[in-house]
């Protein structure tokens, strides 16, 4: 077959099992595994502070800030090299990037206040300003008579598998304090996330909190530069925290599904690239959260797409079989004739071959039996059919009489909710009405 000689000749070694076993369990080597190890604490730190940067709609700050940092480290390399140190350390960079990071989320700040411009506006103004004075000290640098300046590129897309033992240790102590300050402070930023103005005016500091949760934005971005790259560390602060916000609607639930999606996306990540050095694990970190969110957008039970299709499926269904037994019931009251598929669709709005299919299911569960080509009502299903008509009428009475609403416009408006009253609005609807002297509906 075609597909295994060109990957032959692609020059892939594909690890085997045992090396993949031993590489996911951190036996593989001290390196390999303090890398993997810091990978994974990053993404922990970068789903826990990007939950709340999500929740604060500043999730694109993270953007601007990661672009931001470019020349910080260009110009923190250029300083050091100049001062006669090495300008190449991790620690010297990483400063510099916090820095300009820093600078560049102060600057979209003062743009947004001080102009009528919209913070999107902003963001992109100051990411592409900075990131292009970056990639223009960055060629600087590589005329400059310094040895050290090899690889300071890649900063732009990562190189996790080219950390040093200290490089990743560094990180991961810096994503370790990110995580345990927002751990501290989750109470403050959910509070400021969800109604800053609530807080201010209960004398909470909301500008300081506000400053916090950005810091530990910026932390988090300056840690995750060597292992994602200034161009995919937003990746890890945003599709973990969209991908969990599919599965729960609490606060507490979200930054810990978060945490685990962002640790899950780059502990892979990092062991694909461990084990196949020529991916790039930033890259592959990122499409391992892409992988993530598509499955949680599809298969979370509350908010995934299968499940809200099969919601609108079943409402749908349950909207037809009401219609349907309304409009027998409303034919029981004027005639005795039975009523046939077809024109049964016909009257609530079905095609043929649609009410076909609606007759044989309400058939099947007890609910109408044929006579002869047409359809009756069951005991049960004249129960059901007189309980909807009535909640019709009832919702058509409180429009009238309650809302000023003229007759002609009600019966729409009591057709779409008369399926999803329930018994104690139905009890509220009725006491309103009787105490107004409407009296119910029979």
């Amino acid at each position: 077959m075609s597909t295994p000689a060109s990957i032959t000749d692609a020059g892939i070694d594909w690890p085997t099992l045992g090396e993949l076993a031993h590489t996911l369990t951190f036996t593989a080597g001290f390196n390999a595994a303090v890398v993997v190890a810091s990978a994974s604490l990053l993404g922990v730190a970068a789903g826990i502070v990007g939950a709340f940067a999500l929740l604060r709609k500043r999730a694109l700050m993270g953007d601007a800030l990661a672009h931001a940092t470019l020349p910080g480290i260009a110009a923190a390399f250029i300083t050091a090299a100049l001062l006669g140190g090495q300008g190449r350390r991790l620690e010297v960079l990483l400063l510099g990037a916090a820095v300009s990071g820093v600078l560049g989320v102060l600057c979209v700040q003062l743009i947004v206040r001080h102009t009528r411009l919209r913070e999107d506006a902003a963001i992109g103004i100051v990411l592409s300003c900075f990131f292009g004075l970056g990639v223009v000290l960055l060629s600087a640098i590589q005329s400059m008579s310094v040895g050290d300046q090899g690889g300071l590129a890649s900063f732009i897309y990562g190189q996790t598998a080219a950390m040093l033992p200290r490089d990743a240790v560094l990180t991961g102590v810096v994503a370790l304090l990110a995580l345990i300050a927002a751990a501290l402070l989750i109470k403050e930023f959910t509070l400021v996330c969800f109604n800053d103005e609530f807080a201010s005016v209960q004398g909470w500091p909301v500008a300081r909190i506000d400053v916090l949760m950005m810091a530990l934005v910026v932390v988090v971005t300056v840690a995750g530069l060597q292992a994602v790259g200034l161009l995919l560390i937003v990746a890890l602060l945003i599709i973990p925290p969209a991908a969990a916000r599919f599965w729960t609607d609490r606060v507490r639930t979200l930054v810990i599904l978060s945490a685990i999606l962002g640790g899950l996306s780059a502990y892979m990540g990092a062991t694909a690239s461990a084990l196949l050095p020529r991916l790039p694990a930033g890259a592959v970190i990122v499409l391992t959260a892409g992988v993530v969110f598509a499955f949680s957008m599809l298969a979370a039970p509350a908010r995934g797409l299968v499940a809200v299709g099969v919601r609108r499926v079943r409402l749908s269904a349950r909207i037809s079989r009401d219609h349907a037994l309304r409009e027998l019931v409303v034919r029981e009251k004027t005639e005795a004739s039975a009523i046939t598929p077809a024109a049964l669709a016909s009257e609530i709005g079905l095609s043929p071959p649609a009410g076909r299919w609606l007759a044989y299911r309400l058939t099947r569960v007890g609910l109408v039996e044929r006579e002869g080509v047409g359809l009756s009502l069951t005991d049960r299903g004249r129960t059901l059919g007189r309980r909807i008509d009535r909640n019709h009428g009832l919702w058509q009475r409180y429009l009238i009489d309650q809302a000023d609403v003229a007759p002609s416009h009600v019966d729409l408006s009591a057709d779409l909710v008369e399926h999803v009253l329930s018994p104690e609005m139905v009890e509220r609807l009725e006491a309103k009405l009787t105490h107004a002297g409407g009296g119910a509906p029979a």
